[in-house]
C-alpha cells in the first residue's frame, strides 16, 4: 500500500485542467456515443494525467461530462466544484471552437484583465488547453464543422463570492484559471518551508544572487532574461516573498532580484509580504498617485483609481506611451518599500513580464 503524502504537500488541479478534462470526455461521447468513466488529459505544462468522470451522457447532437476538483492540499473554495461541460456541434463552420460561459461561470465586464469584455472568465492558457484536447480527439469532425463547448459550474456564484471576482469585474460566476494544470499548495507552511529552503540551498553554493518568482512563468522569464545565473539562483517563492526575504537576510544574500507580473508586484510596493490575492485586493490609488507622478492626466488616474486590476493601469499606460517611466516609477516603489523593511540588507533588481512572459520593465537599483 501506498503511503500518503503528508499533509500539506498534495498537489491538485486547477479548474482549467479540470475543465479540459471534462470537454475531452464529452468529446468523446459525442463522436461515439459513450462518455468514458476516466479520461486521460492532456495538460498546459504537457503532462498526460487520468482524472475519473463521475457523470457522463451523450445523444446524436450533444454530450455532457463532469469532473470534479481536487485542489490536493491548497485551502481553494473551488475544491470539490463540479466542472460541467456540454458539447455540441456547429454546422458549416469548420475547424471553429467556441467557448462559452454556462451558469456558475463568471462573465468578464471589465477591461484590464486580457478577456473579452462579455466574454466567459475562461482565462487563455485554459482556454487553449481545452482546444489541444479537442483537437487531437476530433481534428477530422473539425475539417467538416465546428463545436460548441459550454463550461458550467453548480454553485460557481456561491464559490465566487469567496473570491476577489467581483471586484475584478468578474460577474455570476468563478473563473476557469490555471496555468500548469497543477495547484501547488501555495498556502501551506510546507510550501513556505521549501521556499526557505531553496534560498538555504544559493546561500550554501556561495551564491550572493537569489531570483525570486511568483510562479512557473515568471520563473521561466527570468531564467531567459538572466542566462549567465546558476539554476540554484532561481526560487519560486509563490506568495511568500517576506519569508524568502527574511531567509535571504539570515543566509547572507546580497542581491534579490525579483520576478513578477504587475498585479503581484503591485502588492509589493503596498508593503505586502504575503500577495496571495485573496488576501487583499490591489492598491489601485497607488498605481493612480504613480501615474500622476510621471505626467498621466487627472481623468486617466482617475480612471485607473477607479479601476480593478493593475493590470488595467499598464494598458492606460501603454496607450500613452509611458509603460517604461510607469514600470520604473512601480519599481522603485517596490524597492523603497522593502528597504524600509530590510535596511542596509539587499541589493535590489525588478523584473517585471505580462501575462505571455514578455518583458514589461526591468529596474536595477544603483
Amino acid at each position: 500500500m501506498q503511503a500518503k503524502k503528508p499533509k500539506g504537500t498534495r498537489k491538485g488541479f486547477t479548474t482549467g485542467a479540470c475543465s479540459a478534462a471534462a470537454a475531452r470526455a464529452a468529446a468523446i461521447g459525442l463522436l461515439t456515443g459513450q462518455v468514458p468513466e476516466q479520461i486521460e488529459s492532456l495538460l498546459p505544462n504537457g503532462q498526460r494525467v487520468k482524472f475519473d468522470v463521475t457523470e457522463g451522457l451523450s445523444s446524436p447532437s450533444i454530450a455532457h461530462a463532469v469532473v470534479i476538483k481536487d485542489a490536493g492540499d491548497d485551502p481553494d473554495c473551488t475544491h470539490q466544484a463540479h466542472l460541467t461541460v456540454d458539447i455540441e456541434y456547429l454546422p458549416e463552420q469548420a475547424e471553429r471552437i467556441i467557448l462559452t460561459a454556462g451558469k456558475g461561470v463568471g462573465t468578464i465586464t471589465m477591461r484590464g484583465l486580457g478577456l473579452e469584455v462579455g466574454g466567459p472568465a475562461i482565462n487563455p492558457v485554459p482556454r487553449q488547453n481545452i482546444e489541444d484536447n479537442i483537437r487531437e480527439i476530433a481534428s477530422e469532425l473539425l475539417r467538416e464543422q465546428g463545436l460548441k463547448i459550454t463550461i458550467s459550474v453548480p454553485d460557481g456564484e456561491k464559490m465566487a463570492k469567496k473570491t476577489l471576482n467581483d471586484r475584478l469585474g468578474i460577474i455570476d460566476g468563478i473563473s476557469i484559471l490555471g496555468t500548469t494544470g497543477i495547484v501547488h499548495p501555495y498556502s501551506t507552511a510546507a510550501f513556505r518551508a521549501s521556499v526557505v529552503q531553496g534560498v538555504e540551498v544559493a546561500a550554501r553554493q556561495q551564491l550572493d544572487t537569489v531570483v525570486l518568482t511568483t510562479g512557473g512563468r515568471t520563473e521561466k522569464f527570468t531564467i531567459r532574461e538572466l542566462p549567465k545565473l546558476e539554476p540554484a539562483c532561481f526560487v519560486q517563492m509563490g506568495d511568500f516573498l517576506g519569508p524568502a526575504l527574511d531567509a535571504a537576510r539570515d543566509s547572507g544574500i546580497a542581491h534579490i532580484i525579483i520576478g513578477g507580473m504587475v498585479g503581484k508586484i503591485t502588492k509589493m510596493a503596498q508593503g505586502e509580504i504575503i500577495t496571495h490575492a485573496r488576501r487583499n485586493p490591489v492598491n489601485t490609488q497607488l498605481l493612480a498617485d504613480i501615474a500622476a507622478s510621471i505626467g498621466a492626466k487627472a481623468e486617466i488616474c482617475q480612471a485607473i483609481s477607479d479601476g480593478e486590476t493593475a493590470r488595467f493601469a499598464g494598458e492606460c499606460m501603454q496607450e500613452l506611451g509611458l509603460s517604461d517611466v510607469f514600470y520604473q516609477a512601480l519599481s522603485k516603489r517596490v524597492v523603497n518599500t522593502l528597504q524600509a523593511r530590510y535596511p542596509k540588507t539587499f541589493k535590489y533588481t525588478i523584473l517585471i513580464c505580462d501575462f505571455d512572459g514578455e518583458k514589461l520593465g526591468h529596474y536595477e537599483e544603483h
